[in-house]
């Protein structure tokens, strides 16, 4: 049988035939793909005109369609799907990628004639194109001397290999630390549906009765704030915090590798440290202002959370360790505020969130429309297919929802593009949402208030890739800076308590009845409890990403948890205390997910969601002019612009931090 991906996809939307494809079709396609874009790339370096726009830096931008669907529909299968075949898939693809990558943006010739092309008579997206096309070049070290680039191309394959080994470790490591209970006493707490899901999974992994608590990817485990019994809380805790560790499935030697090298690349590239290379791409000024940024709010969230401490101490009278807090947090909270955040759940069902509250508000403010499809092809059955319509009824494109955790999924939650929305080809965008919603078993998939909120989240980031509007892939939708790309994704959250969208779909599973006023407005009084807690490991975080990054080249680390210990330390963060979210045998987003150096993306994107949330309320919030602001001047732009200058069109002036201080309870 041909391969799929060696020509465009003739299913609707151009949706990839997931149902015939291999992880060999893979491999191949990404092979012939890079064999394609030399030969195009040839023929570009062989026109004899001088260089122009359009024989050059558009004709450059056109080049390698097939290696980009290939990529694109395998990246969106590997974290979702990562089968012991495509995994070592990935392995092959990730150097096949990595050695492409060097000679095409280390091509010193191709970049002599891309920078001759166009020039100061460019203007709008043309002329972002040439920009952001040349400073990928100069970012991979094109002007390095060229007796370091065989060096520079051995650290990036090698970073390539190390990145694909760390998630297979990680994955193959949280599925072994899965917490196995014998008594169903010891999981007192968790609902009936729960206990089954336990019970269910105990089943599939193939153990003797029991029951199964399987670990998501951040420290704090869902479970943590329900279970009654300290011994189970702190079982799970400590499987939590310790992946990464085992001698068969062990992380840290990787991570420190990858850190090392990492410096020394940044060395070569003429930077001081690999967290100064990335955030030279960024908005954030400089790892300067970064540092600084962090080290004020960690001390005022620091604060916060002894405060708060303090407080479930003098309720619990007892000590409160890392595994209670989330237990005696909420406990406090129903006690002090008359709020049970456990007993919501029966509230927050799957399809009516997703349906009756984050399509309807998507609906409300921008026109659109989802309808769903069970015609086109998927990588697990688990996924959902929704046609998604503008307001005058076109097409905008497909929106993909693969909801509950499996054994080949990566923890955590997150938004691919299985196809760009590209006007220089005709594409419609095809966007999917993953996330690791605990499996209902039979019954209905009952939701967290903070699952709730990511559902909101990530198809913020769909939205962004959906309501593209760009001429090139390489600045459409989410190709943003990483510090800019959670903005519209954070913006998104706010619809998930509008009372005119949780009244529409917070309806109790058994009896229709709605969530009742009273209790929106106790979620409402609650806001600040607990932010001292959630900023500060947030933030641990951060200064574990940075610190790692920050090595100067030629820097040692011998023993990675005594780094992290003591870079959490000197940042004034006590780890016994509150414990970072993610520690460095199970840090993904930095070791392989896009976000080395970059971690702090998030607080920094928040400044401007805050401030945005602002603009809403003095406007009348959820109102179809708001949206269509919003639209046109941020979501649809993606990068075609400095997305700063997409702010201040949007917001009339620069961001004010103001706004997120309030929100985190912070101050100034």
């Amino acid at each position: 049988m041909s391969n799929p991906l060696l020509q465009p996809s003739v299913l609707p939307f151009g949706i990839p035939d997931y149902a015939v494809l291999t992880a060999a079709d893979y491999v191949n396609a990404v092979q012939v793909g890079i064999d394609e874009q030399n030969a195009e790339l040839q023929r570009l370096l062989e026109v004899e005109d001088p260089a122009t726009f359009e024989n050059t830096i558009q004709a450059f931008a056109l080049t390698g369609e097939t290696l980009r669907r290939a990529l694109q529909a395998f990246n969106s299968v590997k974290p979702a799907h990562g089968t012991d075949d495509i995994l070592e898939a990935a392995g092959r693809i990730d150097q096949l990628v990595s050695a492409h990558s060097d000679e095409v943006r280390l091509d010193q010739e191709l970049y002599a004639r891309l920078s001759q092309a166009g020039g100061d008579r460019l203007v709008g997206e043309d002329a972002r194109l040439r920009e952001e096309v040349l400073r990928v070049f100069r970012h991979a070290g094109v002007e390095v001397p060229a007796e370091d680039l065989p060096r520079l191309r051995e650290i990036n394959a090698e970073l390539a290999r190390l990145g694909t080994e760390y998630s297979r470790r990680l994955l193959a490591g949280q599925n072994a630390a899965a917490v196995h209970f014998d008594d169903i006493m010891d999981l007192s707490g968790l609902s009936e549906p729960e206990v089954a899901a336990a019970a269910q999974a105990a089943d599939t992994a193939g153990l003797e009765g029991g029951y199964l608590i399987p670990l998501v990817l951040p420290t704090g485990q869902p479970a943590l704030e329900r279970l009654t019994q300290a011994a189970s809380r702190k079982r799970i805790f400590e499987a939590s915090v310790t992946r990464g560790q085992s001698a068969e499935h062990g992380t840290l030697e990787v991570a420190r590798q990858m850190a090392l090298l990492r410096a020394e690349r940044a060395g070569l590239l003429g930077f001081s440290s690999h967290a100064e290379y990335v955030i030279e791409a960024q908005t954030a000024p400089s790892l300067v202002d970064v540092n600084e940024r962090v080290s004020a709010l960690a001390e005022r969230a620091v604060a916060n959370a002894r405060e708060e401490h303090t407080t479930l101490e003098k309720y619990a009278s007892l000590p409160v360790n890392p595994w209670d807090w989330a237990y005696y947090s909420n406990l406090v909270k129903r006690d002090r505020f008359d709020l049970d955040t456990t007993a919501l759940r029966p509230w927050f069902e799957l399809d009516a969130v997703l349906e009756r509250g984050v399509f309807e508000a998507a609906g409300r403010l921008y026109g659109i429309s989802l309808h769903e499809r069970f015609d086109l092809p998927v990588y697990h059955p688990d996924i959902r297919v929704w046609e998604v319509r503008d307001a005058d009824g076109a097409a905008l494109g497909l929106y993909l929802g693969d909801f509950f955790a499996r054994p080949t999924k990566t923890g955590g939650a997150w938004m691919t593009s299985i196809r760009d929305g590209v006007r220089a080809h005709g594409e419609l965008p095809i966007v999917t949402n993953t996330l690791n919603l605990p499996s209902p078993g039979t019954g209905p998939s009952l939701l967290s208030l903070d699952e709730v909120r990511t559902l909101f989240h990530e198809f913020g980031h769909a939205l962004h890739g959906l309501f593209s509007d760009a001429t090139y892939a390489q600045l459409a939708g989410t190709n943003v800076p990483r510090d800019f790309v959670e903005y519209p994704s954070q913006v998104n959250e706010m619809w998930a308590l509008h009372p005119e969208i949780i009244e529409n779909y917070a309806r109790h599973v058994e009896t229709g009845e709605p969530l009742p006023a009273e209790t929106l407005a106790r979620i409402h009084a609650t806001a600040h409890w607990g932010e001292g807690f959630s900023t500060t490991e947030y933030l641990a975080a951060v200064v574990l990403d940075l610190a790692w990054h920050s090595l100067a080249p030629g820097d040692e680390v011998e023993d990675a948890l005594e780094f992290e210990d003591r870079a959490l330390r000197d940042a004034g963060l006590d780890p016994e205390f509150v414990p970072a979210r993610y520690r460095t045998g199970y840090f993904k987003h930095i070791f392989d997910g896009g976000y080395s150096a970059g971690y702090y993306s998030y607080i920094w994107s928040e400044i401007l969601d805050a401030d945005t949330v602002e603009w809403f309320a003095e406007n009348g919030g959820l109102r179809r002019e708001n949206g269509r602001h919003f639209r046109d001047e941020l979501l649809s732009r993606g990068n075609t612009r400095d997305p700063l200058d997409s702010f201040r069109a949007f917001r009339g002036r620069d961001p004010l931090i103001g706004p997120l201080l309030a929100r985190r309870g912070l101050g100034e």
